[in-house]
């Protein structure tokens, strides 16, 4: 039986995320899905290289055909909506954000800072 792992999505996290994953035509997989989230959530928590994977997890390749092909197709940013909106919903919020916060640590600005402009050249009245 697989090690559990605090990254592991919950039962409740499975169900929402798992529409998105699970093909519903074609062959049946032959790698669980659920095991192939748990492995992305892995690596992206402790930041190990995927050929690092614990053994537990499905084949490094295969999780990592699965990550480059959700990122790709944008699967991984629905499901970050997916499980966003779950925790807000749980904590009385609404699905979407209303309100976002930005300040000079969240936008990076070049340290050298743009050309400088006259304010002749910039059709401005210089101060007086």
């Amino acid at each position: 039986m697989k090690e559990r792992y605090d990254t592991d999505l919950s039962d409740e996290q499975w169900e929402v995320v798992r529409p998105l994953v699970e093909a519903t035509t074609g062959r049946r997989a032959s790698v669980s899905r659920r095991e192939i989230v748990n492995a992305i959530l892995y690596v992206a928590r402790t930041g190990c290289q995927w050929r690092n994977l614990p053994h537990d997890f499905p084949k490094w390749s295969t999780v990592y055909s699965c990550y480059h092909r959700w990122s790709w197709n944008g699967t991984l940013d629905k499901m970050h909506a997916a499980l966003r909106a779950q925790v807000r919903s749980v904590h009385g919020k609404s699905a979407q954000p209303t309100a976002a916060i930005v300040d000079s640590q969240s936008v990076k600005v070049t340290s050298k800072g743009g050309s400088p402009v006259s304010c002749s050249a910039a059709g401005m009245a210089p101060n007086a």
